[in-house]
């Protein structure tokens, strides 16, 4: 007698249906805490219709401590390729509802596996993390799986964007791959990383620490700099890595997305800069005014904006062509460059530099801050970085100083000795060693000691800047290729960068260079 066989259609189906399944307990939990699911993280942030799915049945093979009897298809992480706003992708999601997502070797299998077909197509790889870490029960295994999804974020480094998004607790292993990536966002109350959890952390420090202090999203976007974008919830995340991906080029042979220009897109108060800055060189503004009316419809998508505010760094359109904004922020610490900031602008300069994205420089720096923590924590190494960064950097880079520009800041901040190829300052711009009372302090101190020397001291100070406080001696002395109009600006950037966008520059043959870490 015939044994009755299932339709190979309808068994197929049912075992799609079994491995997309979470149970009614588990999906409710989930909607208590306001958190998705796996697949619905990446139906959500995908064009719909578009994710396909890749090793759906895959299964572990560990048989110790009981995982013989723990087993679900697609081993705890979902994997695949899909399209955001037309361009495709790959993506892989961790699903918390199996061992709270935690890595074992067929898991870091499937997650290498769409690494390597994104290196391999030229696209950029999304990793929607939420992740206890190392799967305790495959012991070594799960660390060398680690190590394969480190080596092939390295790999990738500079040849295709990639961004990792944090949704739930990532500890241990489950935070260097973020780290390594590109860009990390982090939604608020709800993604943490750490290294060690506060349990061990009260254990061996004695140290009391809830999760959100030791390593929770706003720790990590305003103190350690660790995330560069901080999502509300996680429909603003999706938001966010579609906003994100509109201003990268799918590789580093590519250039990123163009609009067309329409002749629409240029600000409508681009003659409020003649009078944005003002004449008193100590009275601060605010940076984010000037960029909002030199680029495409005042639009700016900002990068680590909680982290070292006295440097900004984002994304842009000129015309229609995406660059990378690095600008002096006056209003905090009067944009003076710390360890934080130099830190955050070379990271930023070295991503823009790889993905082929012109470099737009706005400088209002009165130096490097001065002090001993400062001294003492390395701002010359890290100071070092930024200068490193722009030196390297063989894209379009384009420099405006609109106030002050002292010392060695005036070095690293895109000036034309290292590789500055349009350098313009305003009217208001004060080009010098140092400031006027500084200067006149170390040049004539003993001079100004005996009587007189207050009234003599006032002389001096106005003297120097009617000789340094203008942009006109480095404009005589080719550093500075033109003064203009601060309502010019956009005109001029528009004009030079039209032609400069395919700039050719050869480099020495070499591994790598040596970047001061």
């Amino acid at each position: 007698m015939d044994t009755l066989k299932l339709d190979p259609n309808s068994e197929l189906i049912e075992k799609r249906k079994q491995a997309a399944h979470v149970s009614d307990v588990t999906s409710k939990k989930r909607r208590e805490k306001g958190m998705l699911l796996a697949r619905e993280r990446i139906e959500k942030l995908v064009d719909p219709g578009s994710f396909m799915e890749m090793d759906r049945y895959a299964l572990h093979h560990c048989t110790q401590f009981g995982m013989d009897k723990k087993k679900v298809e697609g081993d705890g992480v979902i994997t695949g390729q899909a399209l955001i706003d037309g361009r495709p992708v790959y993506i892989f999601a961790h699903d918390a509802t199996f061992l709270g997502g935690a890595l074992g070797e067929v898991f870091a299998q499937k997650v290498c596996k769409v690494m390597e077909l994104a290196y391999q197509a030229g696209c950029p790889v999304i990793g929607l993390n939420e992740s206890g870490g190392a799967r305790i029960q495959e012991g070594v295994s799960s660390l060398a799986g680690y190590a394969d999804i480190f080596f092939r974020n390295v790999y990738c480094s500079g040849v295709i964007p990639q961004i990792s998004v944090i949704y739930g607790p990532c500890a241990g292993g489950a935070v260097y791959s973020p780290a390594v990536t590109d860009f990390t966002i982090m939604v608020k109350d709800q993604g943490y990383m750490f290294i060690t959890g506060p349990e061990i952390v009260k254990t061996v420090t004695g140290e009391e620490v809830t999760f959100e202090q030791l390593g929770g999203a706003v720790v990590h976007n305003e103190k350690s700099g660790v995330a560069q974008l901080l999502a509300e919830d996680e429909e603003d995340s999706f938001w966010l890595v579609r906003t994100l991906l509109s201003y990268l080029p799918a590789n580093n042979l590519e250039s990123a997305p163009q609009r067309e220009a329409d002749g629409q897109s240029a600000p409508a108060d681009m003659e409020g800069l003649n009078t944005l800055v003002p004449i008193e060189a100590t009275k601060p503004y605010d940076m984010h005014e000037v960029i909002a009316r030199v680029f495409d419809h005042g639009e700016f998508f900002e990068i680590s904006s909680y982290f070292a505010q006295n440097l900004i760094t984002g994304y842009a359109r000129l015309d229609g062509q995406v660059v990378g904004v690095v600008a002096n922020q006056p209003k905090v610490l009067a944009g003076v460059l710390d360890i934080d900031a130099s830190v955050k602008g070379a990271r930023f300069i070295r991503f823009c530099d790889a993905f082929n994205i012109p470099i737009v420089t706005f400088v209002d720096v009165p130096g490097y801050l001065p002090g001993t923590a400062q001294e003492h924590d390395g701002i010359i190494r890290h100071g070092a970085k930024l200068l490193y960064a722009y030196c390297e950097a063989t894209v379009p880079k384009l420099t405006v100083i609109t106030r002050k520009a002292y010392g060695g800041a005036f070095d690293v901040m895109g000036s034309k000795n290292v590789g500055g190829d349009l350098n313009l300052a305003w009217p208001t711009a004060e080009i010098a060693v140092m400031g006027a009372e500084g200067a006149v302090n170390l040049l004539y101190k003993k001079d100004l000691s005996g009587a007189g020397g207050q009234e003599k001291g006032k002389r001096l100070v106005e003297e120097y800047r009617a000789r340094f406080a203008n942009p006109y001696v480095a404009a005589q002395l080719g550093y500075i290729d033109d003064v203009i109009l601060p309502g010019e600006t956009r005109e001029r950037l528009v004009s030079f960068l039209t032609v400069q966008q395919n700039k050719r520059v050869e480099r020495p043959a070499r591994k790598h260079g040596n970047i001061p870490l």
